[in-house]
């Protein structure tokens, strides 16, 4: 079996769960202490992909959501076949930024397929998640394979958005 390595981010505001989306994937961890990532932090998982029986080795870039250089993230991003878009569900103003995250992701890899995760789900009320997700559902962009409700402490979806990213890159 052979395996393909392909470079993904994790794109988004600050506080809104990027590292603790890829803590949960990566180590099958949650912890509620939060840690700023300063500049990126890479991480690395090997996904098997079934039927197919092919792997994909992740390379996942944490990218800063708090930067005072704005013009360095092109550079974090570039060369990435995936990114997973991170919002914050109970901060409107993480929503609000998301096409904007959208937009220098596909400028900077305009071969790039996303996904977005609107994150955070355990602390939104049912009736309100269903509103949120057809406010800032992207399926319009035929790049953005779909619009995922996470939530990373109650491991809602996670595997799923990895996955479903890596799915789609694997032939990329």
């Amino acid at each position: 079996m052979s395996t393909v390595s392909k470079k993904i981010c994790l794109i988004g505001d600050f506080s809104v769960g990027k590292t603790s989306l890829i803590r949960r994937f990566v180590e099958g961890v949650f912890s509620e202490k939060y840690l700023t990532t300063i500049g990126t932090k890479i991480s690395r998982k090997v996904v098997n992909l079934k039927p197919s029986s092919k792997e994909i080795d992740l390379i996942i870039w944490d990218i800063e959501g708090r930067t005072k250089f704005k013009s360095i993230v092109p550079n974090y991003i570039k060369g990435a076949t995936g990114a997973i878009i991170v919002g914050d569900l109970s901060r409107q103003e993480t929503l609000d930024h998301l096409p904007a995250h959208i937009e220098l992701f596909f400028q900077t890899n305009p071969k790039g397929v996303a996904i977005v995760a609107l994150n955070k789900s355990d602390i939104i009320e049912k009736h309100k998640l269903t509103k949120l997700l057809e406010l800032n559902n992207f399926g319009s962009n035929s790049q953005i394979i779909k619009t995922i409700v996470t939530s990373a402490k109650n491991n809602t979806n996670v595997d799923r958005a990895f996955t479903e990213l890596a799915e789609n890159m694997v032939d990329s």
